[in-house]
């Protein structure tokens, strides 16, 4: 269980959420990563709009089936009330191709009074490497 940190959020908070979610996303686990979210969290994920555990934990299985060797650094950007936005990268082989990429981007999230986040806002772009330019979790 993902222990919350509420809003409104002070650095050591708002550090500490950015570092749980890391740490969640890594084990790669959608029944781990939906315990932060609320019910009925919204999320924009590149090009996908959806609403909900169900859908967040439906697109966490596909991405990581995809998603080989996944492993994820993310750093607080700035963070406000209840809102924290984020720069992320993360590197993962594509399963299909075999080709290694590394994942730049952002995201701004928003949380309920409760410490879940109902609302994630994510971009990315995608550039691929070779396996000797992995940098994250070596």
């Amino acid at each position: 269980m993902i222990t919350l940190l509420k809003p409104p959020f002070t650095y050591e908070g708002a550090k500490a959420k950015v570092q749980k979610a890391e740490d969640a996303w890594n084990t790669r686990d959608p029944n781990v990563v939906v315990q932060a979210y609320s019910e009925d969290s919204v999320w924009r994920n590149r090009h996908e709009f959806f609403t909900g555990r169900p859908a967040i934990r439906g697109f966490l299985a596909r991405k990581w089936v995809k998603e080989l060797h996944y492993r994820l650094k993310k750093e607080l950007w700035a963070y406000t009330g209840n809102r924290i936005s984020v720069r992320f990268e993360y590197e993962w082989q594509d399963a299909t191709s075999g080709q290694w990429l590394r994942t730049h981007g952002n995201e701004h999230w928003e949380f309920d009074d409760d410490g879940l986040m109902h609302r994630r806002d994510m971009s990315a772009n995608d550039i691929a490497i070779s396996a000797g330019e992995r940098r994250i979790g070596m």
